[in-house]
């Protein structure tokens, strides 16, 4: 037995033997250290986590829907007209292919560099609300490049401000409950966007640039005190303008608004021709629907039916079992963007990615209202399926950052 005096035992250590080879990835970590420290600060694209497919899938499935249900209400009118019946698919379709590069190009660009972007993009905005007031014809919406080309200035205007108003937010992120840094600043950004708005008039894209820069403010954590201040002070100013008479072209677009089917006049039947003829299409299409292709109120009787009034064809044609499908596919998409935005790393893409999907949300809401006549008739279209090259290829870039925003977010991509 060894006397405890004794000196302990020593366990035999296994030396490395010296090697050429190196154990796997140390080279990368002992040589490469402070490259991809530089790498990391300089860097635009990066595939990172991988992009969430499910949102990717449901987008693709949308604009194909769209797409289809587009060509099938514009082919008399462009027949009519241009006689051309596939000219609306065949522009429609280029617009979706540049679409789609250009979202799977953004999936890739690092969405934090829109940090230092944001306040070029929101004057860049700013420019084109102006600009357009200058542009013939009245009301005043459409910058016309040339006799072909053409874009509508509010459809980059509502991401710009989304994409402001989550910048500001995010970097005064614990100051926002307070009047200095959370209502008085959006406040600017979104009142001037709107005068602008006002002046083309434009009073549907007023409407949804309220409603996104209210959402914004809420998701920053603006008190909702100030927000029942805001409402009641609206709410005396449309009062004061309806009653002083200034707001007569607002005032036209009223004019039959619930009446499409109780009309008395001769000129109530004219103002609410188009939502007449877009009830009796949704009516006549039924539970299950006409058939692709069957429906009869396309054929001149909803005026521009490819636009704003596309879903009553879709409801014609399709029936109310194939709209409520689609609007579900347009549920899963706005909450699977939300999920995405909420999981993200940051506060900047939490607000980001959640206004660009509560953007879809909105317009298809008030675009359902509209066409059943529970909204006046101002205009709006439905995402992904309203003809329109500006609306759908800025639609599909800002899905783009949502993509990118997934790529960083605590998500199982499936």
């Amino acid at each position: 037995m060894p006397n405890s005096s004794s000196p302990a035992r020593k366990l035999p250590v296994n030396k490395p033997q010296p090697s050429g080879n190196k154990a796997p990835g140390l080279q990368e970590v002992t040589d490469n250290k402070g490259f991809k420290k530089v790498k990391n600060k300089i860097k635009l694209f990066s595939i990172r986590l991988g992009m969430d497919m499910t949102f990717l899938f449901l987008v693709i499935v949308l604009v194909i829907i769209g797409i289809i249900m587009m060509y099938s209400a514009s082919y008399p009118a462009a027949l009519s007209s241009k006689n051309d019946s596939q000219l609306y698919l065949t522009r429609q379709s280029i617009f979706a292919v540049c679409g789609l590069v250009a979202m799977i190009f953004i999936s890739y660009f690092d969405y934090h560099h829109f940090h230092l972007l944001a306040p070029f993009i929101y004057l860049i905005g700013l420019a084109l609300l102006v600009i357009v007031l200058f542009m013939p014809g009245d009301p005043k919406r459409w910058i016309n490049l040339g006799s072909v080309l053409s874009f509508q200035a509010s459809e980059v205007a509502k991401f710009a401000l989304i994409l402001a108003m989550a910048d500001w937010s995010s970097k005064h992120f614990r100051e926002m409950h307070t009047f200095r840094y959370g209502v008085l600043p959006n406040v600017i950004m979104l009142g001037i966007y709107v005068v602008l708005l006002i002046g083309e008039p434009h009073y549907s894209g007023v409407v949804i640039m309220v409603m996104l820069g209210a959402i914004m403010m809420f998701l920053g954590g603006v008190r909702l005190r100030y927000f029942v201040i805001a409402a009641v002070a609206v709410g005396a100013v449309v009062l004061y303008l309806v009653a002083t008479d200034k707001l007569g072209y607002a005032m036209q677009r009223l004019d039959g608004w619930g009446q499409a089917l109780t009309y008395t006049t001769e000129d109530l039947w004219q103002t609410t021709y188009q939502t007449r003829n877009s009830l009796y299409a949704i009516g006549s299409g039924g539970v299950w629907g006409l058939g692709l292709g069957q429906s009869r109120q396309k054929f001149m009787y909803i005026p521009e039916a490819q636009n704003d009034f596309v879903f009553a064809v879709v409801c014609e044609e399709l029936g109310f079992v194939g709209a409520v499908l689609i609007l579900l596919i347009f549920v899963l998409l706005v909450w699977r963007g939300i999920t995405i935005s909420m999981r993200a790393k940051d506060p900047f893409g939490s607000m980001l990615g959640t206004g660009l999907s509560a953007q879809i949300g909105v317009q298809v809401i008030l675009n359902i209202l509209v066409i059943t006549d529970w909204l006046p008739n101002t205009g709006i279209s439905l995402p992904f399926f309203s003809y329109g090259g500006t609306s759908l290829m800025m639609l599909m870039a800002q899905m783009g950052i949502v993509l990118s925003i997934s790529r960083t977010s605590n998500l199982e991509k499936i």
